[in-house]
Order: structure tokens, then C-alpha cells, then sequence
């Protein structure tokens, strides 16, 4: 459709500036950038001070860390200790805590969450042995599947994800910027033309964008989350409103790996109703951490759903 326009909300970490970004997601999903027919909620910087250079790789598309993200090879760490670590940089960065409800509850909850991520990362990224799936076999449930990285590589790929999904959380509840986060977005919906809307959030962005579609109604013919943590119990405790569709969104597509760490529970329609309206999807997402934004665009469910919906066909093959 021609006067379609889909809106992306994009997920944890520092990221390039705004035009390019959305240049990027354009592409990945496209094959091409579609120029106003979209558009990018950047809350980056409302976290970092400055974007990451335009030939900076997204420290969560899932490559090898940078030497400056790597942690020092000489400092012996449990999980336990990467735990603490990760809770006491969260405090320190996010300032007093500011959460919408009680701190130290939500807190506790939040670090649950955060221990399952790190005991699942251990168990991804120290898997030498298991025979990866053949490409046309459906994503496997097992943890210890395989990845495409040296041994000494794998656990810092996983350790980077953790940390930085958990920082931005912890400070979207607790660090008194979640009202700011909410407000890049409501701008972008505000500046949208009649006609129908896709709104595309990944990680934390689905996040975003799912709250503020909860505060009021806004007719959306497409929601979709990627990667999401909206399954997970100890974030739908932190939300402002109890789980359920946003009133105007007339269908939600989430979609995920199995080994995504960032979205552990994959399967919201159970619990966001009313009935229906939610369809989950389990897809592959071969970056090195399964939390990839290009391999989620590219993914066959939001090629199809997105395609329809603006009538293009893709430059590229869907999975």
C-alpha cells in the first residue's frame, strides 16, 4: 500500500545516528531504503551521550565483542560474579532507583530474570560438541546447540548481551528515563500520516512501544516484537498495565529463536489477550548471539507480514 508506514523502535545498546539506523532496518527488511514511508524512535540518546560512528557494528548484532567490550581474560568469573557485577553497574549507572512501583521488589524480580539469562548464556556459550541443525530442520529447543566461534569467543559474545540488555531494562524501570524512552516514541506516531502503521520493536524496543500503545489507543494494522523479554514474568510485573492487546492493534506478530537469551519465554499469546490477535513465531536467527535485529528483519514471518502490508516484494530470499 502506498500510503502504509511503519515505525521501528529499535532495541538495548548505544547505535549509530538516527538516519542511518533507519537506513539499515530498511534494508534488512526491504532490500532498499524506503525513504518517509518509515520511520526510527531513537531513544539512544536518552542512555548515551554521543552515537557510535557510522563504521561501528552494533555491539548486539551478534559479531565477536571489540577488545574494549571483551572482559579481562585475567580476572577469574563465576556466574555468580558476572550476576553482582552486571546488578551493582545497573545501580551505579541507572542512579537512585525511580521505578514506577517498589524498587527493591522489582529489583529482585528483575535479577531473576537476570540470572537466567547468565546461566543460559554459560550453557550456550561454552557448547562445543552438538551438531548444529541442518538450515531446513525448525529451530531446536536445545541450549546447546552449537555456535560458529572459537570457545574463548563464545562466553564474551553471550556476557555482552547480557549486560547490556539488562543495563537499559534496569534503567528503562528503575532509572527515571522510561517517561523520556516513551516520549521518542510517541513523537514519531505523533508525525504519522493517515494510513495504515506497522510498528516494529526489538529487544527492549518492543518494550517501549508496547507501553505506549497500552496508554492510548492508536489504530495499528501491524504490531510486531522481535526478540522480545514481553513473556518474560519478572518484566510483566514491572509493567505499568497488566498484559493484554493495546486497544487499535488489529494484529501482533512476536518472533524469536529459541536460543535467544533476551527472550526467554517465547509465547505471548497464552497470556496477552484478548484471543487471537497474537500469533507467535519461532524462527532461526543465526547471528552469534540469536538476538540479531538483521536476521529477525529477514526472518520469514516479518517479510511476509511487512511485504503484504506495503506491497513490495523483498530483494532478498525470506527464510
Amino acid at each position: 500500500m502506498d500510503d502504509a508506514t511503519v515505525v521501528y523502535v529499535h532495541g538495548n545498546g548505544n547505535k549509530v545516528r538516527k538516519e542511518l539506523l533507519k537506513s539499515r532496518w530498511d534494508r534488512a527488511l526491504f532490500g532498499t531504503d524506503i525513504g518517509a514511508a518509515s520511520r526510527m524512535a531513537c531513544w539512544a540518546p536518552v542512555r548515551y551521550g554521543t552515537p557510535l560512528p557510522d563504521d561501528e557494528p552494533d555491539p548486539l548484532s551478534g559479531g565477536p565483542p571489540s577488545v574494549r567490550e571483551l572482559p579481562d581474560p585475567t580476572v577469574p568469573r563465576t556466574p555468580e560474579e558476572f550476576i553482582e557485577q552486571t546488578l551493582r553497574e545497573a545501580r551505579r549507572k541507572a542512579g537512585p532507583a525511580r521505578g514506577r512501583r517498589s524498587a527493591q521488589a522489582g529489583e529482585e524480580q528483575l535479577a531473576h530474570w537476570l540470572a537466567k539469562m547468565t546461566y543460559s548464556a554459560e550453557t550456550l556459550g561454552r557448547a562445543e560438541d552438538a551438531t548444529p541443525a541442518p538450515a531446513t530442520a525448525p529451530a531446536s529447543p536445545d541450549l546447546a546447540e552449537a555456535l560458529p566461534l572459537p570457545l574463548f569467543m563464545r562466553a564474551p559474545v553471550f556476557e555482552l548481551l547480557v549486560k547490556l540488555t539488562f543495563e537499559d531494562v534496569y534503567a528503562y524501570f528503575f532509572g527515571g528515563v522510561g517517561e523520556e524512552m516513551r516520549d521518542v516514541v510517541r513523537g514519531e506516531l505523533a508525525d504519522v500520516p493517515p494510513g495504515p502503521l506497522a510498528l516494529v520493536g526489538h529487544s527492549l524496543g518492543s518494550v517501549i512501544a508496547y507501553e505506549v500503545l497500552r496508554e492510548e489507543r492508536r489504530d495499528v494494522t501491524l504490531f510486531v516484537s522481535l526478540g522480545s523479554p514481553l513473556g518474560i514474568t519478572e518484566v510483566q510485573d514491572r509493567l505499568a498495565l497488566p498484559a493484554a492487546v493495546p486497544a487499535g492493534v488489529a494484529a501482533w506478530s512476536n518472533v524469536s529463536d529459541l536460543r535467544d537469551l533476551v527472550a526467554l519465554d517465547h509465547w505471548l499469546r497464552p497470556e496477552y489477550g484478548p484471543a487471537g490477535l497474537v500469533t507467535d513465531h519461532l524462527v532461526r536467527n543465526d547471528s552469534g548471539n540469536h538476538h540479531g535485529i538483521t536476521e529477525y528483519l529477514r526472518s520469514a514471518p516479518v517479510q511476509q507480514k511487512l511485504r503484504t502490508l506495503f506491497g513490495r516484494v523483498a530483494s532478498h530470499p525470506a527464510e
